[in-house]
């Protein structure tokens, strides 16, 4: 189980601006907010912002300054795997350590929507022990039964957590992601769909969507050959199908990337 609620994407106007400086175009800027206060790209900068993006991390430096948060809630399961995206990342969580005994434990404070019903059914014993604990805690304060929640505490225990990042690790998460065995993961990735120019800015879409990238005359390709009519370029295998175009004798190259 995961929600992801109040969702903040901030700074869009200024990484804009801050990409037009290295050509100082910034006369070029077409963007605006619209009625209700959303900054919506004009044509001339929604290309820019799509060539860089194309570009490489290196030239697409404005996608760093998008912001956004969100305030997260998910199993620890799941969390120790997003803590492994540290950098321009932050994230104030709510606390095991000092309110764990603050309110009864239920069922429902943990992740068990996978749960076959006889491991449901056993997951109630442990959460009804866990609450047995708490109460023995809350009478006596006792620091050993605080011991007992904290390490009998199974790891589906939601914790909510707001959480600030930026475009540039939501493309790094995104790709990484996307094809996980946890669910959590492919909501997570179809939440980052809904954000403002996902499309554009993060999946880059119209280029993953056009396999055949582009047309290679036989000079070019003779001497970059390496076997059997694939090209390696930047680790991957790039697939070579012969064409010829009408009218002309020259033989021509339709190249796909090896998915």
């Amino acid at each position: 189980m995961i929600k992801l609620e109040r969702t903040s994407v901030m700074n869009l106007e200024n990484a804009m601006r801050g990409a037009r400086n290295p050509m100082n175009s910034w006369n070029r800027m077409d963007s605006f907010y619209d009625e209700d206060g959303n900054y919506v790209l004009g044509p001339n900068d929604l290309g820019l912002a799509k060539r860089l993006r194309r570009a490489g991390s290196d030239h697409r430096k404005y996608i760093r300054q998008v912001f956004v948060s969100v305030d997260i809630t998910a199993p620890m399961y799941w969390w120790k795997e997003y803590d492994t995206y540290k950098v321009a990342t932050v994230a104030n969580s709510t606390s095991t350590m000092h309110k764990i005994h603050s309110k009864p434990f239920e069922l429902d404070d943990f992740s068990h929507d996978h749960l076959t019903p006889e491991s449901e059914a056993y997951m109630q014993t442990i959460v009804d022990q866990l609450e047995k604990i708490r109460l023995k805690y809350v009478e006596t304060k006792d620091k050993a039964y605080w011991y007992d929640m904290i390490q009998l505490l199974p790891s589906s225990y939601n914790q909510m957590r707001t959480c600030t990042l930026n475009y540039e690790t939501l493309i790094n998460i995104y790709f990484s992601r996307k094809n996980h065995k946890l669910d959590e993961w492919h909501t997570f990735c179809d939440w980052i769909k809904t954000l403002p120019y996902a499309k554009e800015l993060i999946l880059a879409e119209e280029e993953e969507a056009k396999p055949w990238a582009r047309l290679l005359s036989w000079e070019e390709k003779r001497w970059r050959v390496c076997r059997e009519h694939s090209l390696c370029t930047g680790g991957r295998i790039l697939y070579l199908r012969p064409i010829r175009i009408t009218g002309s004798k020259e033989l021509l190259y339709a190249a796909a990337w090896k998915k």
